[in-house]
C-alpha cells in the first residue's frame, strides 16, 4: 500500500512538473470577439488547441445592436483576465477590438479575415471602398442585417461542408446597419503590436481589402488559404498566429 501511495506521489509530481515546463510563455490571456451572422460556438476548436496549451481563453458573444456597446462588452471581459491579454477579432470583431484594444493591459491584437479600421473609419465604409467578392448582405425592414441564407455557404463558408452551412445560414445572429456605420473614435493598432490573417479564398470580405488594411497598419501578416470562416476551415493555423502573438509579447 505504501509503495502504491508512493508511486501515485511520485507521479503527480511528474505531472505537475511536466504542466509547469508546458506552461506558455509570454501573454497568456486571450479574449476572442467573434464577427457578425456568426456565433462564439465556432471558435471551439480553436479555443481548445489553445487552452491545451496552458493559455486562458475567452469568446466574447457581440450582441451587434451598437459597437459602442460591443466595445464596453469586450473591455468588462479584459478586466475580468487576470493579466495581459491578447484580442483576437473576426470580421466584424476587428471593429470591436480596434477600439476595445486602446487599454494597458491589452499587449496585441490579432485580426482573422477582420476589418482593421483607422479613426474614423467604420467597417461599412472600408467594405465600400473595394470591389468585393460578393454582395450578399441583406437588410430588413427593422434594421437589421443577414447574409443571403441562399448564398451562405458559397460565399460565406465555401470551405465546410453543406450540413454544416446549412444550419448556419438559417441560425444566423444578425448585425444592424447601425454598429456596421458607426465610426471609430481610436484605432489600438497605432500603438499596439498586431498580427493579421488573410483568407485568400475569403468571398465575404476582400481578401485585397485585408492586404491592404494590413500593410498599412504595419501587421504580420500570414495568408490561408480559406473561406471567411478560416477559424473554422483552419483552426491549427489560426491557433498558431494567436500564439505566436501571444509569445512574441509580454
Amino acid at each position: 500500500m505504501r509503495k502504491l501511495l508512493s508511486l501515485a506521489i511520485a507521479m503527480m509530481a511528474m505531472t505537475g512538473t511536466a504542466a509547469a515546463a508546458d506552461a506558455p510563455v509570454g501573454v497568456k490571456n486571450i479574449v476572442i470577439v467573434p464577427g457578425a451572422f456568426v456565433d462564439g460556438s465556432g471558435w471551439r476548436v480553436v479555443h481548445d488547441i489553445l487552452v491545451h496549451k496552458g493559455y486562458t481563453v475567452s469568446v466574447v458573444q457581440p450582441r451587434i445592436e451598437t459597437l459602442a456597446n460591443d466595445i464596453e462588452q469586450t473591455r468588462e471581459q479584459i478586466r475580468k483576465q487576470d493579466g495581459p491579454v491578447v484580442l483576437v477579432g473576426h470580421s466584424y470583431g476587428g471593429a470591436v477590438i480596434t477600439q476595445a484594444g486602446n487599454r494597458d493591459k491589452v499587449k496585441a491584437l490579432v485580426y482573422v479575415a477582420a476589418v482593421q479600421p483607422d479613426v474614423g473609419e467604420s467597417l461599412s465604409q472600408l467594405v465600400a471602398s473595394m470591389p468585393a467578392p460578393s454582395n450578399d448582405v441583406v437588410p430588413t425592414r427593422d434594421g437589421h442585417l443577414f447574409f443571403d441564407e441562399s448564398k451562405f455557404g458559397a460565399d460565406f463558408a465555401g470551405d465546410l461542408t453543406p450540413n454544416r452551412t446549412n444550419f448556419m445560414a438559417v441560425s444566423q445572429v444578425p448585425a444592424t446597419a447601425a454598429a456596421f456605420g458607426a465610426t471609430m473614435q481610436v484605432a489600438a493598432w497605432h500603438t499596439k503590436p498586431t498580427w493579421a490573417v488573410v483568407a485568400t479564398d475569403d468571398r465575404a470580405l476582400s481578401p485585397d481589402l485585408q492586404r491592404w488594411m494590413y500593410k498599412r497598419a504595419g501587421s504580420k501578416v500570414t495568408e490561408i488559404k480559406a473561406s471567411h470562416v478560416v477559424y473554422i476551415s483552419q483552426p491549427e493555423a489560426v491557433a498558431q498566429v494567436i500564439e505566436d502573438a501571444a509569445q512574441s509579447v509580454k
